[in-house]
């Protein structure tokens, strides 16, 4: 494939990742608090969740996107119920700090998977990329399968790379504060903006 317009592919893709959106809210209030326990699964469910939208691209699903409207507000729905149920657990949580066996007990890996995944699919930004950006970058009808696997490769790289830096950074922004009183408030702060982000998946 075309080396200028993998880059491009890329650029564009790494942008669109890093605004704020529903999927970097929840993954960084929830590294706020829980620190990077729990993040590789939401991660792996966005990246898989942007790979389906690469495939319906690829093979021009286009229509059959619009046409499971009902498909996909059941899976975005599905994701915004898991994110206030985080959502609710951080504001209610302790201001104790909080071990990495209590956060395995805490949260199920599966379900954060299924929320990266549901969040993805549920979002039309991602749509609107894959669907109609994509096609002005890369010229669908003649995508080879090795073409389609050099794309999935730079959306594992970029995605990876993007999200796995605003995990790191609120990780160590979580380890600024340390006093009951300030982690109650970071967790109730990442409640809100876990709610914040379930109600923007449910609405949009």
């Amino acid at each position: 494939m075309d080396i200028l317009a993998l880059l491009v592919f890329a650029a564009a893709l790494a942008l669109a990742a890093a605004s704020p959106g529903p999927s970097v809210i929840a993954l960084v209030a929830r590294t706020l608090v829980h620190g990077r326990d729990g993040a590789a699964p939401l991660v792996a469910g966005i990246i898989l969740g942007d790979m389906v939208w690469l495939t319906g691209a690829a093979l021009g699903l286009a229509a059959l996107a619009a046409m499971l409207g009902s498909f996909f507000l059941v899976i975005r729905l599905a994701a915004a119920c898991y994110l206030v149920f985080l959502a609710w657990k951080l504001w209610t949580s302790s201001s104790k700090t909080v071990d990495a066996a209590q956060i395995r007990e805490s949260d199920n890996p599966f379900g954060l998977f299924l929320t990266g995944l549901g969040m993805t699919l549920g979002n039309p930004k991602a749509m609107a990329f894959y669907l109609a950006l994509l096609p002005s970058i890369v010229d669908l009808n003649h995508l080879s399968l090795l073409g389609f696997a050099e794309l999935c490769g730079i959306i594992v790289c970029v995605l990876a790379g993007v999200l796995t830096a605003y995990v790191t950074l609120a990780h160590r922004a979580r380890h600024l504060v340390g006093r009951p009183r300030a982690v109650r408030l970071i967790n109730r702060t990442c409640g809100a903006a876990m709610a914040g982000a379930a109600l923007l998946v449910a609405t949009k």
